[in-house]
């Protein structure tokens, strides 16, 4: 049995590990990797194996980083099924397609340029009628529902409250040709305890081989209720300056995380009550599915909505659809917050905003998750004096916060209290989806403080044999 780290080794994004057993090859998600654009194209076009030889894909949670290279996949030539969560296949129902849409608006981009110096076009990446063929392989499966996959492999999901319908996956492995029995956990994302909408993620009782993300291996989140706090001090502050608070965020996760805990605030009376727009026709999408998977919620969630309503629908919230009514967004004098996508400030409306308030002193950016390097969210994070938009170059005047207890990543002391929790120590740990520093430095603690012997942190593609 061999596993290979072909994604998410030593850097966050483009998860991708292919486990090789019984002449089968299972592939643990298929995400887009994000970086240097160059870079980025090269890796998500070139899928490093050869994907009609790939048995079975099983999915995580549907985050682009996770799912986004699957119409590649299937484009490339896999046959074989997809198995995630029911949420986490609706979904992807919708995040694929719009990745497939922006994909061609992409290329659209860079073949203008390449026309003006007489250079042959480009193909997108896939386009939304691939993304619309890949959900035909789609296999949805509810939690703790244990289901062969593969002849002697079988998957069971656990929830790893991360986002809506995210999964620790479990696969129970014949090892034929090793002559024993296998227990693999891939902990794909692992949320935190106590966050509002989804529940707490689950324990494992015992693992044979561990791959776990380690995103925020090397540091601590703020408390929740002080990131409530932190939100109530920065909407204040920027009210009070007659000011606006862009906030690039996530559209699945993020984005309905925000939206509820600013309806709580205004129900408390904490802050004014302003308007909250949602400018993204994906956010939108995203959070229709979110009111049809009830199974995913917590127990906090289910009271409000019996005592308040949709939590996702309160009086001063609005969603904007079409581009017509996000660019009337422009024209506003007064106080407002809008969240828009995308959440590294890569590509989307989100853009538009930034680079019309970017340069007022009285705004506020407010950044709420991890920001990969090479992008403008990292770029705005590090407070660099210029950045660049559509091209241009535009002043970083306005204020920029930073609350990163809204994050549904695991810090390093929740991650240790996950493994720790492990009654069964596994023979062989590999550390994943986190940044060089951060995957090393939690394998240290793991070792130190959890007792754990074998714990490695892969180089991109390297091989790895199960002992």
């Amino acid at each position: 049995m061999k596993i290979t780290f072909h994604g998410a080794a030593r850097t966050v994004t483009g998860s991708q590990h292919l486990i090789e057993v019984n002449d089968q090859r299972l592939l643990l998600d298929c995400g887009l990797y994000h970086g240097k654009r160059k870079e980025a194209f090269e890796r998500n076009r070139n899928l490093p194996f050869d994907c009609s030889t790939v048995d079975a894909l099983v999915l995580s949670h549907a985050h682009i980083d996770h799912s986004g290279n699957i119409p590649n996949l299937v484009k490339s030539g896999f046959t074989g099924d997809i198995y995630c969560t029911f949420a986490t296949r609706d979904l992807c129902s919708t995040m694929l397609l719009d990745s497939g849409h922006i994909q061609e608006k992409d290329a659209e981009y860079v073949n203008k340029k390449r026309a003006r110096k007489n250079e042959p076009p480009v193909e997108p990446l896939y386009t939304v009628e691939d993304a619309v063929n890949s959900l035909d392989y789609f296999n949805a499966i509810g939690y703790h529902r244990q289901r062969e996959i593969l002849p002697g492999i079988h998957v069971t999901f656990l929830d790893a409250g991360h986002m809506l319908g995210s999964a620790i996956t479990v696969l129970d492995i014949e090892d034929r040709d090793a002559g024993r029995d296998v227990r693999l956990v891939f902990s794909g994302d692992l949320g935190r305890q106590h966050i509002p909408i989804i529940r707490d993620p689950e324990m494992v009782d015992h693992a044979d081989v561990l791959i776990m993300e380690s995103t925020y291996g090397d540091r601590l989140h703020e408390d929740y209720v002080d990131s409530e706090k932190e939100l109530e001090r920065i909407v204040l502050e920027t009210h009070g300056r007659g000011g606006a608070i862009i906030i690039p965020a996530f559209a699945v996760g993020r984005t309905q995380q925000l939206v509820y805990t600013l309806a709580q605030l205004m129900t408390a009376r904490d802050i004014p009550e302003i308007p909250v727009f949602v400018d993204s026709p994906l956010a939108i999408n995203a959070t229709s599915v979110f009111r049809l998977h009830p199974e995913c919620y917590d127990a906090e969630i289910r009271a409000y909505m019996l005592a308040e309503g949709d939590p996702f629908g309160f009086d001063q919230v609005r969603y904007t659809r079409s581009v017509e009514q996000s660019k009337e967004l422009n024209f506003l004098r007064e106080p407002f917050i809008v969240i828009s996508a995308s959440g590294m400030a890569e590509a989307g409306r989100i853009l538009h905003h930034l680079k019309n308030r970017i340069e007022d002193p009285k705004n506020t950016v407010l950044i709420v998750g991890w920001q990969a390097p090479n992008t403008l969210g990292r770029r705005i994070v590090d407070q660099v004096p210029e950045v660049r938009i559509f091209g241009e170059e535009y002043k970083l005047n306005a204020q920029v916060e930073v609350i990163n207890g809204f994050s549904g990543h695991a810090d390093r002391d929740e991650m240790l209290e996950w493994a720790g929790a492990i009654s069964k120590r596994p023979r062989q740990t590999f550390l994943v989806h986190g940044e060089e520093d951060s995957a090393l430095a939690l394998a240290g603690s793991l070792r130190d403080d959890a007792g754990f012997e074998s714990v490695e942190v892969p180089e991109l593609h390297q091989t790895f044999s199960i002992t």
